[in-house]
């Protein structure tokens, strides 16, 4: 293994505690549709989906590479800039999973390692055209492109299946489900594990212990994939709860329809090196998904919070990894000061999320309507029949006769 300073050590282990929290706050994008649907039992797929997230890390290097060489300057950092974005990152993460909103862990460590460069090295040590080019359109364009891939994929499944048997249909479609679900999640490990190599590299480059231009070492791969694969099995069941109650009610054909759509976009960017954000892939396909069933909705209060996080992602990465950047300029004792704050901060977030715990036992209950939802729902006509069942119960019923002719009222003449 390469020579391994103690600062090089500790910004290894903060990369695979990011790693880890990747992991729990992204397990949604490959479960949470199969778990309500009711295709996977919530313990099994988060096993499925953690065995299946270290299989993918092995399968390719390219976005690793997009990080390590290609989106900033690796010449003019120093491993104090990669402990600071971690730090930006990894509490952007724990923040999103303590509300329930599922934002990309992956502009939460691009947002992180550009705000720290910056406070470093100035503007110029960003290569702004990979992160306009493999960050930033791919992130505006995997929801609209797996969304409208879902929709009408959906749309397809309902015509092909009209004239199937119900509960036949069904249960295909929830086969074909966990088919697609594991795809997702070898996706999952292919695409986010690697962000962790490349992250882990960079530092590696940054403290002499690899040459530059190097591929991650065998080890980085591993660890990486081990860090993502425990985080997953323990299950973010928040953000769970938001992507498989939250957005829209799925059946199993719209279920098959964005998990296999959502997988068929993160590969595909996967293969070519776009660092893509998995959260904003599935989250879109599950919207498509809702909007190509006929009569099926999107909760756009839950949309509406998640659209506003993911604008934020970037930006607050950035300024928390900046700051954390400029204390640690102050030298060791800096560094000390950033690393307490950060264990004070998950601590208190932890601390926070026990007041209200969501797990496996009560992932698949539904969310509180939000306002737009609320407001919408005020203004829809009711059901047909509704109206003529509330008025017949508002409506006494006549008094039946009694059994006695004698008590009956007398008859006037």
């Amino acid at each position: 293994m390469e020579h391994i300073t103690l600062l090089l050590g500790i910004v290894i282990v903060t990369a695979l505690v990011f790693d880890f929290t990747n992991g729990f706050h992204d397990t949604a994008n490959a479960m949470a549709t199969t778990i309500s649907t009711g295709a996977l039992k919530p313990k099994v797929a988060v096993a499925m989906s953690a065995v299946l997230n270290l299989v993918g890390a092995f399968l390719s290097v390219e976005v690793a590479n997009t990080i390590s060489k290609g989106l900033v300057d690796e010449s003019g950092i120093q491993p104090e800039v990669i402990f600071a974005a971690l730090v930006g990152a990894i509490l952007w993460n724990l923040v999103t999973w303590l509300i329930g909103l599922p934002s990309s862990s992956s502009h939460a460590l691009m947002g992180g390692l550009v705000g720290a460069t910056i406070a470093s090295a100035g503007t110029g040590a960003v290569h702004g055209d990979v992160l306009v080019g493999k960050v930033l359109i791919p992130a505006v364009a995997a929801p609209i492109v797996a969304g409208l891939a879902a929709m009408l994929a959906t749309r397809l499944s309902y015509r092909l299946s009209r004239n199937a048997g119900g509960k036949a249909t069904e249960k295909g479609y929830r086969a074909g489900q966990i088919a697609s679900a594991g795809l997702v999640s070898l996706a999952h490990g292919t695409n986010d594990a690697q962000k962790t190599m490349g992250i882990i590299t960079l530092a590696l480059v940054a403290g002499g212990a690899v040459a530059p231009d190097s591929d991650p070492p065998v080890w980085v791969i591993l660890s990486a994939g081990l860090a993502i694969a425990l985080g997953t099995y323990l299950g973010g069941w928040r953000i769970i709860r938001t992507m498989g109650k939250g957005l829209t009610d799925l059946q199993p054909q719209q279920g098959f329809a964005a998990q296999t759509s959502a997988a068929t976009v993160i590969l595909a960017s996967a293969h070519i090196g776009f660092s893509l954000s998995t959260t904003h892939a599935v989250s879109g396909s599950v919207m498509g998904a809702g909007l190509g069933r006929k009569g099926g909705v999107v909760r756009w209060s839950t949309a509406t919070r998640m659209f506003v996080a993911w604008a934020l992602t970037l930006p607050a990465a950035a300024l928390v990894a900046a700051l954390a950047e400029w204390v640690t300029g102050f030298g060791a004792w800096g560094t000390t000061l950033v690393a307490v704050f950060l264990v004070a901060s998950s601590f208190a977030i932890w601390r926070r999320s026990r007041r209200e715990v969501i797990d496996h036992t009560n992932v698949n209950a539904d969310e509180p309507a939000g306002v737009v939802t609320t407001a919408i729902a005020a203004v829809t006509p009711p059901p047909a029949g509704t109206v003529a069942e509330e008025l017949t119960a508002t409506i006494p019923a006549p008094a039946e006769p009694t059994a006695n002719p004698s008590s009956a009222p007398s008859r006037v003449a």
